[in-house]
């Protein structure tokens, strides 16, 4: 008609009824890799199963038809009633079960991640071992590389030990020099020098530290 104007339509729903943009609730799964991909892929087809179990068994009826009803109005047999209540519980189970392996699959790719960076981090622990003995030589001019480097890794999660004057404890220190205890050591056996820095990596042991211990 003349002065109307062309409205796009709306874009149709997905097999079984349900938006396509809903597909995009399962990239996270993807992202897993094949058993992300196969993971998604058998997610959704549970989720369309259900929408049409819904529609067709009854559940997904008009606004005015009740219970036990078919959206003809006509009355819906209880055997058939129990066998779709049955369907649509097991496949309510199943996404459920999905939504929890989603949820465990990507707490272990957090931590596969995680182990990863604290492997090149550790491969990278040389690097500033040789920079902190040239300093401790005298060798100024390395100082900007040692700090520039321990800084962006402490941004990430590394931290130094704090180690001189701390009880001995097997679990962050290694003891390769031990003197006898006097009368200051109360019986305890203390870290009295450092020999080669310990790092943290976000609050776990990346490598304990070398140490000269008294008792």
């Amino acid at each position: 008609m003349p002065g109307s104007h062309d409205v796009d339509p709306p874009e149709p729903p997905g097999p079984g009824g349900h938006d396509r943009g809903d597909d995009h609730d399962h990239d996270d799964l993807v992202d897993l890799g094949p058993a992300g991909d196969e993971a998604a892929e058998v997610l959704a087809e549970a989720e369309e199963v259900l929408h049409e179990a819904a529609e067709h068994l009854g559940a997904g009826g008009a606004a005015d038809a009740g219970p036990g009803t078919f959206v003809d109005g006509t009355e819906e047999p209880s055997e058939l009633r129990a066998e779709r209540d049955e369907y649509l519980e097991a496949l309510r189970r199943v996404k459920a079960e999905f939504e929890n392996s989603k949820k465990r699959w990507t707490r272990e790719r957090d931590e596969m991640a995680t182990r990863a960076t604290a492997q090149l981090v550790e491969r990278l622990l040389p690097v500033l071992d040789a920079c902190d003995a040239a300093i401790s030589q005298g060798s100024t001019e390395v100082e900007p590389v040692y700090k520039t480097l321990l800084e962006t890794l402490s941004r990430e999660g590394l931290a130094p030990m704090e180690t001189e004057g701390q009880i001995f404890d097997p679990h962050l220190h290694e003891a390769v020099v031990a003197e006898p205890a006097d009368d200051s050591s109360d019986g305890q056996t203390v870290v009295v020098d450092t020999l080669r820095t310990g790092y943290l990596w976000n609050g776990s042991v990346l490598r304990a530290a070398m140490v000269k211990v008294k008792g």
